[in-house]
């Protein structure tokens, strides 16, 4: 593993800290990368729970648009869009359920990662939203199949197609997330879930994961695959340039 994102383990549960503090955590092919290795990483420990929390001031901003943008073939651009997508992938496929705790901003493809958990823990004062359309960009990581489930459909165009934010009380409220806490206790609350669900038979836990998730599985393939069209389309017009211009780190 890579430094942008620590693993840890104890008592069953495994934490995953998503380290780019001076970029708010956010995403970049490395950061991407050992985020996999972190979930491998858990997997190989047989940890019960994980966590999955940033450090700093945010969860995670979302894509860093303050890196060059890649000079690609559509070939290319496709891997590198599924590869974000494999963290959804790689979350569900754990049979370890996985905790979200949120703080800051959870941005992009940082609400992205936040909602393919099993459970989201948002501190009050946290800040979830999808800029994707404001900035000419397109949702990946199964979001066009969760958010239509998780806030209802109506909720769910009204969240991509303004891109508006939410703080932790209102997306609780909607159903976006499952709990919240109070400023700086969110891992405080995740992690008390974790020791909760770690003390209970690990086989029973994997089986609630995963027969919930079945439930999706129909149309998440097709959805994870309809966004990766969408998100290549949206980079071939040239709205990679423009979302750098509009939608930069320092404006978070």
């Amino acid at each position: 593993m890579g430094t942008t994102v620590e693993f840890s383990a104890s008592d069953g549960v495994g934490w995953l800290h998503l380290n780019r503090p001076d970029r708010l955590n956010a995403v970049d092919t490395t950061l991407t990368d050992d985020l996999l290795a972190g979930l491998d990483q858990a997997r190989a420990h047989g940890v019960r729970a994980v966590v999955l929390a940033g450090r700093g001031r945010a969860f995670c901003a979302g894509h860093d648009l303050k890196e060059p943008v890649p000079v690609e073939t559509a070939l290319q651009t496709r891997g590198r869009l599924e590869r974000i997508q494999d963290v959804t992938r790689g979350i569900r496929a754990l049979d370890a359920p996985v905790i979200a705790a949120v703080h800051g901003y959870a941005l992009g493809a940082g609400c992205e990662f936040a909602l393919a958990c099993d459970i989201v823990v948002a501190a009050e004062d946290a800040e979830f939203g999808f800029p994707e359309v404001s900035v000419g960009l397109s949702v990946t990581g199964g979001v066009s199949r969760l958010l239509p489930v998780l806030v209802g459909w109506a909720k769910a165009k009204d969240l991509l197609l303004l891109g508006d934010r939410v703080d932790g009380v209102e997306a609780q409220r909607i159903g976006l997330v499952a709990r919240t806490a109070s400023p700086g206790h969110h891992e405080d609350v995740a992690a008390e879930l974790a020791a909760r669900i770690a003390s209970r038979p690990a086989l029973s836990t994997a089986l609630a994961k995963r027969v919930l998730d079945r439930g999706l599985d129909a149309s998440m393939e097709s959805s994870l695959e309809r966004e990766v069209e969408h998100a290549m389309l949206t980079a071939e017009a040239g709205a990679g340039e423009t979302a750098r211009q509009g939608f930069s780190g320092d404006e978070r």
